[in-house]
């Protein structure tokens, strides 16, 4: 299970050089939620899942492709950018929604901490 730390390492060769990250997870696509489920019982569906490496910097939202096997911890190429201002939030749940490049993504919980203090540097805040 990769942790943030690693998640940082293995972002930083795809960014410009001299990029801070600030924050990281790996979050999901699919068509439906209803395709984690059938992936977690049979494993049928997941190359139909797009994984996803997030790394945010002082500048920008970077959204990177990832190889299934890795679950997306293992960053190969960046799809797109968002401006650093972009909320994402909130979170809560096992599984949170998030959208990335115009397409619904989910969150483990495991990575929500990294998002809703992505959200708070760029000035965001949630009623407790």
């Amino acid at each position: 299970m990769a942790t943030v730390e690693d998640l940082v390492e293995r972002a930083r060769p795809l960014l410009p050089p001299g990029s801070r990250i600030r924050h990281a997870f790996i979050c999901q696509a699919a068509p439906n939620f209803a395709y984690f489920f059938v992936n977690w019982a049979t494993g049928l569906t997941m190359f139909m899942i797009k994984y996803r490496c997030v790394a945010i910097t002082d500048d920008a939202i970077v959204v990177m492709d990832g190889p299934s096997l890795s679950g997306g911890a293992r960053p190969t190429s960046i799809l797109g950018t968002m401006p650093r201002h972009t909320r994402l939030g909130p979170v809560s749940g096992r599984w949170s929604e998030v959208d990335l490049l115009g397409e619904r993504h989910w969150v483990k919980k495991r990575f929500h901490g990294e998002i809703t203090a992505a959200d708070a540097e760029a000035g965001f805040t949630y009623a407790s």
